[in-house]
């Protein structure tokens, strides 16, 4: 199945581009991709060949500074795609290019200076060395690369201080709590600096409590430093909470690819749809799903006559007021466009309502129902940069929050999300 989010708006291209991959263990396995092969089932590969397999055609890309999530059951696959991008699993067929470059054609120097320096892996089970100081830990990877002491200190103590760990340099792992210890693993790794941070599920050994603070500090780092990450995890409420993209995986494969919000609110199968049916879709779907386009926008220039004469043309008693960049001024009424009128207004600017707050097209369904539940009319929406997006209406808001409470009454889930060994 080929998934792909390839390139952006503003031809961006992709930092990690995967395109057919597969892994298949066993003995035998041909070194060309046979119509055998693309076929045939998991099961009756294993059956006719004992072949194993543990990637089946995986295609996505990985767009700079993005926060991209696999996630899947047991046996998804998801763990052996992590390994897959290091070469510490090697692919038996497909390609994976880092900034246009195929790592699969790297020689041995190649692929070294390529975990040195381009890739970053943070493990679950933290992976620091007992025996050496926090400080030392962190600076690890730079003493790897042959940086000399005071410099890779220098930038130890840096990324220590970004991951909230200064005054602990000196001590030992074993004397910090699980989360601690989870934050130095962090800061080894954004200490190489590196150009793709690979995660696998760097948060699941530790206390829910703890977790969720983990995965604040890593939003809040990602807001700072912009890094790509590609994050694995069996947790879809961590990876809706974290993803800018998540992939779904089953048996190898990608089932679906997307942001949470598009998956949530468009499952691409009866397995999705099982796999999501428990989330509470309003608190992730936003209100760029309701989007409706705006029924009379005026110009802030307009006096308020020729306003009047708008809204009239459309039978509508309010509108929404807009500059010449479409950024979002504010909302006016039939009534305060004629006063303003009365007063010698040439422009809208004197019958702007002060009780109509713009929302954010990025706020969810269930943070803007308390802003809306007792609005008669369409509400404003502005994007990120103040734009007039649309508008929403309260009735839609209303109708998605009564309809996931009555899907809630249903029967509950029967698909098992239990603790993923891969």
């Amino acid at each position: 199945m080929a998934v792909s989010n390839n390139g952006t708006a503003d031809g961006t291209q992709p930092k990690v581009s995967v395109r057919g991959l597969w892994k298949i263990f066993g003995s035998g396995v041909p070194t060309e991709l046979t119509d055998e092969v693309q076929q045939s089932s998991k099961a009756e590969l294993r059956e006719d060949s004992g072949w194993v397999i543990g990637l089946r055609d995986v295609n996505f890309d990985v767009q700079p500074g993005e926060t991209f999530v696999v996630m899947g059951l047991s046996g998804s696959g998801k763990s052996t795609l992590v390994r897959t991008l290091l070469r510490l699993i090697e692919p038996t067929y497909g390609s994976i290019e880092v900034d246009g470059e195929d790592i699969l054609q790297y020689s041995e120097e190649e692929l070294i200076e390529y975990r040195r320096t381009k890739t970053a892996m943070v493990f679950q089970h933290f992976g620091l060395l007992p025996h050496r100081t926090v400080e030392e830990n962190a600076a690890w990877g730079l003493e790897i690369r042959g940086i000399d002491r005071g410099e890779r200190m220098e930038r130890a103590h840096e990324v220590l201080d970004l991951v909230g760990l200064t005054g602990w340099e000196r001590y030992r792992p074993n004397t910090l709590s699980g989360g601690m210890q989870q934050r130095v693993g962090l800061a080894r790794a954004l200490a190489a600096d590196p150009d793709v941070m690979l995660m696998d599920e760097p948060f699941s050994g530790l206390d829910p409590l703890i977790r969720r603070d983990m995965q604040n500090e890593l939003l809040r780092l990602q807001q700072q430093m912009h890094k790509t990450i590609i994050f694995i995890t069996h947790d879809l409420s961590e990876a809706l909470k974290l993803g800018d993209h998540i992939v779904i995986m089953r048996d190898g494969a990608v089932i679906q690819m997307g942001t949470g919000e598009e998956i949530l609110a468009h499952p691409a199968d009866d397995y999705v749809s099982e796999f999501v049916r428990d989330v509470r879709k309003s608190s992730v779907v936003t209100l760029r799903t309701l989007l409706e386009p705006v029924q009379v926008k005026l110009r802030m220039d307009m006096s308020p006559k020729e306003a009047m004469e708008a809204l009239g043309e459309m039978g509508e008693v309010a509108g929404f007021v807009a500059n010449g960049r479409e950024t979002y001024a504010g909302a006016v009424s039939f009534a305060s466009l004629a006063e303003a009128n009365q007063t010698g207004c040439t422009d809208c600017s004197g019958a702007l309502l002060d009780d109509v707050a713009p929302l954010s097209e990025d706020m969810s369904v269930s943070a803007a129902l308390p802003l809306v539940r007792h609005m008669s009319g369409a509400q404003p929406v502005i994007d990120a940069d103040g734009r007039l997006a649309g508008q929403v209406s309260p009735r839609s808001v209303i109708e998605m929050m009564e309809q996931e409470s009555l899907a809630e009454a249903e029967e509950p889930s029967t698909l098992s999300v239990g603790a993923d060994a891969n």
